[in-house]
């Protein structure tokens, strides 16, 4: 066990000293390495979605235990939890009028415990709420959202107000997670249970990347003319990817500091 702790730590010493292009190519290179691994390990990818969901779901569970256990919300962000109702929200109202299955059920349950975890920083733990910590303007991406789906937006058969709708919530998704680690960025240090929280968003969004990149392979593209014509397909996979890439960097800190022992750790600066 020391052995391995040791090569990881010496493997994390020597990936923390190469300047910035070189860590980006390491993380894309080890990226597509999971995606090949993936493919032969799990023959079907639908199943990758649904682990998504329940590791977004056993994520949602470790945090509904801080509150309850610990009786603190301090280093969680609010405003996080609002942008996760407002997508929720908008992608449950266009499940609704576009098309519904099994995944309608489980974004209603994540919009209720979302909920719930508003109503308990707002009110029950308002004392211990960093509001100043919490400080990431909501506007700096909802705006920027609101506008690329008003001209980049699904091709169906649908009302227009429905896919702008829709696309408005695929690309709020993808950055949703900022202000969540603009709080751990001010706060320098991370506790526990907020890391794990947010561990598991990051592995989460990666088998949902995952199970995407996977399909439209496994279609040989053809997934991405079911998805419609013009930039839409392709800015389903890049809101995936960024997703994917905003978290990337905190899940490697925090495979870092597990496998060092520390489970109280410091996020470096940069990282947001």
């Amino acid at each position: 066990m020391r052995s391995g702790r040791k090569s990881i730590h010496a493997i994390t010493t020597w990936v923390r000293r190469q300047p910035p292009k070189v860590k980006a190519f390491l993380a894309v290179v080890s990226g597509m390495a999971a995606l090949v691994l993936l493919r032969f390990i799990v023959h079907d990818h639908d199943n990758l979605f649904v682990t998504a969901e329940a590791v977004h779901s056993l994520g949602i569970s470790v945090l509904i235990y801080k509150l309850i256990k610990e009786k603190t919300c301090a280093g969680l962000s609010l405003k996080s939890q609002e942008l996760t109702v407002i997508f929720l929200s908008v992608r449950l109202y266009c499940s609704f009028v576009m098309e519904y299955d099994i995944h309608t059920l489980l974004d209603l349950a994540t919009l209720v415990t979302t909920l719930w975890v508003i109503y308990m920083i707002r009110f029950k733990l308002k004392s211990s709420y960093m509001e100043d910590k919490d400080n990431f303007a909501i506007y700096y991406v909802m705006i920027p959202c609101a506008v690329l789906a008003l001209f980049i937006h699904p091709s169906t058969s649908h009302h227009l107000l429905n896919r702008i709708a829709w696309a408005f919530c695929v690309y709020l998704e993808a950055v949703s997670v900022l202000p969540q680690l603009r709080v751990m960025q001010n706060t320098k240090i991370v506790e526990p249970f907020t890391a794990h929280y947010v561990f598991a968003l990051g592995v989460a969004r990666f088998l949902s990347c995952a199970h995407w990149v996977l399909q439209v392979l496994d279609s040989r593209g053809h997934l991405l003319v079911a998805l419609g014509y013009g930039l839409w397909p392709s800015m389903v996979l890049i809101s995936e990817i960024v997703q994917t890439f905003i978290l990337a960097d905190f899940c490697y800190y925090y495979v870092k500091s597990v496998f060092g022992g520390q489970f109280v750790f410091r996020l470096p600066f940069g990282v947001v």
